[in-house]
């Protein structure tokens, strides 16, 4: 609107041709000068330009909006847009259904954490019929550090959906809706992006999962700037992948240890600097997302995994729907299990910190000893 031509906005033709005469043809140009400059500019009187920059003001803006209609709006684009439910209740009451068509959300946390778990079991929900509450759709997931077991899969259906997956070939029909691509470069992955873009429509793909993007970033063994302009390319494109298709797109990230030189990242935060220090070596994990702070606001769910004291937490970080809370949950041979519905309500450095400590990547099964690589 700011580019929008005065010569369009119905002012008086008299006033029009005057801005004309002196090369002010956007609004941009003629909000940018006081009334006083424009008076000096144009040699008008100081009513002719108020009731000028009123109308430009007027056409420009946009209109306001209030808080009922702004509601309003946003429970329309949900029921048209739909989530993805967990089927973990406490965390699908929060995120208002489950995860959010239309938008990315990034699962956080060291490796071992239970990621690539979480990332099974939504692709398993998915790709099961509506009935059962699943998408009856496709998925495509990328499996950058070939992490994905199969196996694992079938045995987080069996045991969660035992009367689906019992009944003959159903449980293949359901595997076969699930598309694995490996690539072994980022390179090779931006490659692949027009082609899942087009697969989205032509394949009734439901959901998207990249596990990890940071593995593929990191993998380019690249710094600086460099690694920056690669990863803002591949944001905008993966986000307008999910704007465009309307299913959710969900992607993990991998940690990496804080530098003391990013705990002030503002310079309105020096004041406090010796505080903050002070705060942060007090912390058992000194542990942030690995992709930095582009990428924290491009995404529009993060979902911190973390342990503390040998528990380990799903923290709802980042949500536009939803305070910052944490459920406490362990891995069981059918996937993440909320040990509550009921979420803690955090404050402060909680919220982003990321823990470490008490965990194991030994899962117990009924008194079974297995182990899952999972990042």
């Amino acid at each position: 609107m700011a580019n929008k031509l005065i010569n369009q906005m119905g002012l008086p033709k008299s006033i029009a041709n005057v801005f004309a005469a002196r090369n002010i043809t956007t609004a941009k140009e003629a909000l940018s000068l006081t009334e006083f400059e424009l008076m000096e500019v144009l040699d008008v009187s100081m009513a002719q330009v108020t009731s000028a920059i009123a109308r430009i003001s007027e056409i420009t803006c946009p209109p306001y909006q209030t808080v009922l209609s702004l509601m309003e709006q946003r429970v329309k684009m949900e029921h048209m847009g739909g989530h993805l439910s967990t089927q973990l209740k406490g965390l699908d009451q929060a995120l208002c259904g489950g995860i959010p068509f239309g938008v990315l959300t990034e699962l956080v946390g060291p490796a071992g954490i239970g990621k690539t778990q979480f990332c099974l079991k939504l692709a398993l929900l998915a790709s099961l019929p509506a009935s059962c509450g699943g998408l009856d759709g496709r998925v495509i997931y990328i499996d950058v550090e070939s992490k994905f077991s199969s196996t694992r899969l079938i045995e987080i259906g069996v045991k969660s959906f035992p009367e689906i997956f019992h009944t003959k070939g159903l449980a293949q029909e359901m595997a076969g809706r699930i598309l694995v691509l490996r690539p072994t470069s980022l390179s090779e992955f931006t490659e692949s992006l027009q082609q899942i873009k087009i697969s989205l429509l032509q394949n009734q793909v439901k959901l998207l999962i990249i596990d990890s993007m940071a593995a593929l970033v990191s993998g380019e063994h690249v710094q600086g700037a460099t690694r920056q302009h690669l990863l803002g390319w591949h944001i905008s494109f993966i986000k307008s992948l999910a704007e465009f298709s309307r299913i959710p797109v969900v992607v993990t990230n991998q940690v990496r240890s804080q530098s003391r030189d990013e705990i002030c990242q503002y310079s309105f935060q020096a004041h406090s600097r010796q505080k903050t220090v002070e705060d942060y070596k007090g912390h058992d994990s000194h542990l942030v997302p690995a992709l930095g702070i582009h990428w924290a606001h491009a995404v529009t769910i993060r979902l911190v995994l973390d342990a503390k004291s040998g528990k380990r937490f799903i923290k709802l970080a980042k949500s536009p729907v939803s305070p910052p809370l944490a459920f406490p949950f362990n891995i069981t041979s059918s996937g993440i299990s909320l040990l509550t519905d009921d979420g803690i309500e955090l404050t402060g450095p909680e919220i982003n910190t990321i823990h470490c400590q008490g965990h194991s990547d030994i899962i117990h099964f009924d008194g079974e000893r297995l182990q899952y690589r999972d990042a």
